[in-house]
């Protein structure tokens, strides 16, 4: 019983003991029918609710929300029936994929009822049958999905189960939002192996790159060793550079063969060595031969 159906039959009753001590006994009773007969007829739906009435087992009308009346005995309130939205949570255990893996998916559904009629009266249980439905839906999806597809591509797997679930409740006056697949889960051997053969895959990757960046910089010196073929005094220039850059760095005495320092420009190795005034630097290479 509603509160404000409660509240009038309250009142009734007080009315009636009242008129029934200070009045006529008689007015009691009249007050007690009136109060009983109110309590059967009026009716509150709040707002999402859908009260669905029969008249001697027909359909006769689904009211709410807000107050109505029915009339007693005649009428009765069959379902009383909730159209916020639902979720129900399923799971299929040890369903086996398109490729025979053994898999464990959870996933919920996100519900509402669009027909309160339907809903009432076109099948007995809507509740059970929705989750009964979607793990079916679900067991179907995977027998006919790849592991990878399942694992890599959740979008439209969820999309599949919402078109499959709401294909066959549509009949029942449900209408399905949306269906999420939250966890996948495989057999553990599997995961090792998967996780080998991706570590495979990356060091793969890696090797081809290192082979790609190293056909790169033998072509680049395939390119200098041209140049340095054709202008024997780049090469020079480049042994005297290196010489340079490394005594610069460190501070580092260097011993090169004679034949070395002889196919060298004498004056300009002395120069790259010293640093700064060639007479000096000549000294300085005299002295360290």
């Amino acid at each position: 019983m509603n509160p404000i159906t409660s509240f009038l039959v309250l009142v009734l009753l007080l009315l009636g003991a009242a008129a029934g001590v200070y009045v006529n006994p008689y007015l009691a009773p009249c007050f007690l029918v009136a109060a009983m007969l109110l309590a059967s007829m009026l009716k509150m739906a709040n707002a999402w609710q859908k009260f669905v009435i029969l008249r001697a087992g027909k359909l006769q009308s689904v009211k709410g929300p807000g107050l109505f009346m029915i009339l007693p005995v005649v009428d009765n309130v069959t379902a009383i029936i909730d159209t916020r939205i639902q979720t129900t949570a399923f799971n299929a255990e040890q369903a086996l994929t398109k490729d025979t893996v053994p898999v464990n998916v959870d996933a919920i559904i996100f519900w509402h009822v669009n027909d309160a009629e339907r809903a009432a009266l076109a099948i007995t249980d809507y509740r059970q049958a929705i989750d009964r439905v979607a793990q079916t839906s679900l067991r179907e999806m995977i027998g006919a999905s790849m592991l990878s597809t399942l694992l890599s591509d959740r979008k439209a797997s969820d999309e599949q189960l919402r078109a499959d679930i709401s294909a066959k409740t549509a009949a029942w006056g449900i209408a399905v939002i949306s269906v999420e697949v939250r966890d996948v889960a495989i057999p553990v051997a599997l995961q090792d192996a998967m996780s080998r053969q991706a570590q495979a895959e990356r060091e793969k990757q890696a090797r081809m790159i290192l082979g790609s960046a190293e056909a790169v910089i033998a072509a680049r010196f395939v390119e200098a060793a041209t140049i340095y073929e054709g202008h024997p005094q780049a090469l020079q220039l480049r042994a005297m550079n290196i010489i340079y850059e490394t005594t610069k760095e460190r501070g580092a005495t260097i011993l090169m063969p004679s034949s070395m320092v002889d196919s060298m420009n004498p004056a300009m190795l002395a120069f790259a060595v010293g640093g700064a005034d060639p007479s000096n630097a000549m000294s300085t290479l005299k002295t360290a031969a």
